[in-house]
């Protein structure tokens, strides 16, 4: 069964046991004028597992108010638009980890009187470069969104990337790119990516792409995931745009769709994007799958959407090395909410609680977190400023 457990920012380092030893050998040799003594000493070094943290983020949806923000923000810059500063509150923490991967639902654009909003995205090309000084090494860009501005404006996205230096796994412009793994290195670590949509919003797949983007179906996912552990990934993780929208329960076909991902050897971890509000953390088999993760920068709120659309969560995935190879040892995550009031600032409603422990927009936004999460039966969860912990498997 997973728990919550609460700690201050003072408790996130646990202990490890190391699992991998070597065995050296030590000659000395003391001689006298009578005899001769040779003594060999064996020492035992003990080597430490392989850890990393991998860092995942929400939804990334730049409305049409989000990206004016970014435009303010730029104003003391040469600049047209600067995004840093809606992420000034969490860039540090982001950045800290040894993998951090955003998932970017919009298509992105040189041409600035082509930006737009809901409900075809098309948003500035300087956001790749912000992520990048964020802290971000990567981006989930499968979404229902790929195709806003058609098959053109999918190029255009992968070239933002390619130019910046960013990782991105979801738009594959050619059937090469489709069939090559995406790995990351993690402190040591070799993590594959995978990314896939339930969904285009109706625009159909272009003729003379077949292989733009993995939809939800089992057997190529499985396919690409084998090639990628071939390739060496000692840990995949596949991120799925899935569920129904404002939805913070996963439906029968989430629920079904994990169980026969992960019970496949090639796949570790789920995360997952699209509903816009958080949905629990699972486990199936002894994987993590983190069914949705929320909004993460958005201008959505109860008034146009639901209740908890500028809710979001930072995941921090925990790896560790044991003698069966590399795997989940816990999972982090961090409340956060969008101040859609301030500049659309993302805010970590845990730090925010210790300046004001009476604001109730913060104390509603964490206890609906918690209560979506899936901690509603384990007890006393008065908001507290602290980072969660999803207990050890």
């Amino acid at each position: 069964m997973l728990g919550f457990v609460i700690n201050d920012e003072s408790d996130e380092t646990i202990e490890k046991v190391a699992v991998v030893s070597a065995t050296t050998t030590t000659t000395t040799t003391t001689t006298t004028t009578t005899t001769t003594t040779t003594t060999t000493t064996t020492t035992t070094t003990t080597i430490p597992p392989r850890e990393a943290t991998l860092l995942f983020t929400g939804d990334l949806l730049p409305h049409s108010p989000v990206i004016r923000a970014a435009a303010i923000a730029a104003e003391a810059t040469d600049r047209e638009h600067d995004f840093r500063p809606l992420f000034s509150n969490v860039a540090d923490r982001i950045s800290s980890a040894d993998l951090a991967i955003c998932h970017l639902e919009t298509p992105l654009t040189a041409d600035l009187s082509r930006l737009s909003g809901y409900p075809r995205f098309n948003a500035p090309v300087s956001l790749v470069d912000d992520l990048i000084d964020i802290g971000y090494d990567a981006c989930s860009t499968s979404s229902n969104h790929v195709l806003d501005q058609r098959l053109e404006g999918a190029i255009e996205t992968v070239s933002a990337f390619e130019q910046a230096g960013l990782g991105q796994t979801g738009i594959s412009i050619t059937e090469e790119d489709a069939k090559t793994p995406i790995i990351y290195d993690a402190a040591g670590i070799k993590v594959g990516h995978i990314s896939a949509t339930f969904s285009t919003n109706g625009m159909p797949i272009p003729s003379e792409a077949p292989w733009l983007i993995f939809d939800l179906e089992i057997d190529p996912l499985l396919d690409i995931a084998y090639q990628t552990r071939m390739a060496g990934a000692d840990f995949i993780v596949l991120s799925l745009h899935w569920g129904v929208e404002y939805q913070s329960a996963p439906t029968k076909e989430q629920r079904s769709l994990a169980e026969s991902l992960l019970a496949d050897e090639n796949i570790d971890l789920i995360v997952g994007h699209h509903a816009h509000v958080i949905q629990p953390v699972g486990m199936v088999d002894d994987e993590y799958v983190i069914y949705g993760i929320g909004n993460f920068l958005s201008n959505q709120s109860a008034s146009c959407c639901a209740v908890g659309t500028q809710d979001g969560v930072i995941v921090e995935v925990e790896l560790t090395e044991s003698d069966d190879g590399i795997y989940a040892e816990r999972v982090l995550v961090t409340p956060t909410r969008v101040a859609r009031y301030d500049g659309y600032r993302i805010l970590d409603v845990g730090n925010l609680l210790i300046q004001n422990p009476d604001s109730n927009e913060l104390i509603s936004s964490w206890e609906r977190t918690l209560e979506r999460l899936g901690a509603e039966n384990l007890g006393d969860f008065s908001p507290l400023p602290t980072t969660l912990f999803i207990e050890e498997k």
